[in-house]
């Protein structure tokens, strides 16, 4: 397999410009090499620094944290981080929906 094969399917690669899109916020388009076959996307360390870059610059970075599931009373809570709260602008008595995709998984939407 050579460089400008998919290290997935093992494909040839394309170079294309790609949007690369955080949170549901896109931070522009950047290089890539892109699997024809299975679309699977490669960046280069150049590139994956510059996308740290501007997702810092947009407040983005470090959004994704870990938390643990509390007890109030009888009920059990989750902690968001303030970064968390002030990105999405929750505020304490807004009201949300959750639902779980499956077994692991929770969505929340406001």
């Amino acid at each position: 397999m050579s460089n400008d094969d998919c290290w997935e399917c093992g494909k040839k690669l394309i170079r294309k410009q790609v949007d690369y899109i955080l949170f549901g916020i896109s931070l522009g388009k950047f290089p890539a090499m892109v699997c024809d076959s299975c679309g699977e996307t490669f960046f280069d360390e150049k590139t994956s620094d510059e996308i740290n870059q501007v997702a810092k610059k947009k407040g983005l970075f470090g959004l994704a944290a870990k938390t643990k599931i509390g007890q109030a009373g009888s009920t059990l809570d989750i902690r968001l981080s303030q970064k968390l709260i002030k990105f999405m602008g929750l505020k304490k008595g807004k009201e949300i929906h959750i639902h779980p995709e499956n077994k692991n998984k929770l969505i929340i939407e406001l």
